[in-house]
């Protein structure tokens, strides 16, 4: 049985399930949430939320030197346009807190005005001195939660990092396959909820039939933006894009899909669709790498610009033909 000390920053759905995960593979598990969150306030008074219920092994705080100094491994998942300001208050307490820790990042997310990744992020405010890998791939916490597996992707510049992390967070319900173009891994996680979004317009527009074409195209789409910043273009088509898309494309609990179709449908969307931030952020990238995103730019008009969702996407499905 593991006793190994782990450290989880963010308590929202995903923050939550790493927790819950690590305490049931036998982790020492701490989760950390921001001062004042109602989140974590909720899980100190009745220990869950709508997703799952925490043990009471897990440990709850708000304080950020608490959480650093548990544990060597510590866990990320918050939202991604509030990381850097994360990685900022990390990088002011002192240097022994964090610098020989190993991060791991578990986020779909760029940064919306600057188009940056956020393993760039991480780095520009904390250096290179701390180890950090990325987690991501397909699933769910609600089916996770229920005993549904997936395989999921660890991903590193160190290649020796991703194995020793699935030795330690590795359980029936997660099976890890490891990468080493973290350019390519994090584009495709990020994107994926674009088209995700793409999705949803489609199914609040009855054109269901047109996601296969969604799916062929947004892979290729993405693809040719990896290649031309400098990644893996094959990259795309394994777990952290195109290997995530029935979870984000096809299911009820997608909450970038449910937007988009509730965009639509003139509904209004609870949960965060990081896809919306994501659109910016790769439209920036898309000119800056002189590479033709339509898909991006399609969801970007009915979203930004509001324009007519059915003609925009008949117009980017059914327009003249081009070779695939």
């Amino acid at each position: 049985m593991k006793i190994e000390p782990v450290s989880v920053l963010g308590c929202g759905r995903w923050g939550s399930f790493h927790a819950w995960h690590a305490d049931r593979i036998g982790c020492d598990a701490l989760l950390w949430g921001r001062p004042g969150s109602n989140r974590l306030a909720r899980l100190t008074a009745e220990r869950k939320n709508e997703y799952l219920t925490l043990p009471e092994s897990v440990r709850l705080t708000d304080s950020l030197t608490e959480a650093l100094g548990h544990a060597e491994t510590v866990i990320i998942s918050v939202g991604a346009q509030g990381f850097r300001a994360l990685c900022k208050n990390i990088a002011a307490l002192s240097p022994s807190l964090w610098r020989e820790k190993t991060f791991v990042l578990c986020m779909k997310g760029l940064e919306q005005e600057s188009g940056k990744r956020l393993s760039q992020v991480f780095r520009e405010e904390l250096g290179t001195t701390p180890a950090m890998a990325v987690w991501v791939g397909p699933g769910h916490v609600q089916d996770f939660i229920a005993g549904i597996p997936n395989c999921m992707l660890l991903a590193s510049e160190d290649e020796t990092l991703p194995p020793r992390l699935a030795q330690l967070l590795e359980s029936p319900l997660v099976r890890f396959y490891y990468g080493t173009d973290l350019l390519g891994v994090e584009i495709g996680a990020a994107a994926k909820n674009v088209i995700g979004l793409a999705a949803g317009m489609l199914d609040g527009l009855g054109l269901v039939s047109l996601k296969g074409a969604l799916m062929a195209r947004g892979a290729a789409e993405l693809s040719r933006l990896v290649a031309a910043m400098g990644g893996d273009p094959m990259t795309v088509y394994g777990l952290s894009h195109l290997g995530d898309y029935e979870a984000t494309l096809f299911s009820l609990h997608s909450n970038n899909r449910r937007f988009g179709e509730n965009l639509i449908r003139g509904l209004p969307s609870e949960k965060l669709a990081e896809g919306v931030y994501t659109a910016d952020a790769l439209s920036l990238l898309g000119k800056e790498y002189n590479v033709d995103l339509p898909i991006t730019e399609a969801v970007r008009s009915v979203i930004k610009e509001h324009a007519n969702p059915r003609d925009v996407l008949l117009q980017l499905f059914l327009r003249e033909q081009k070779k695939e």
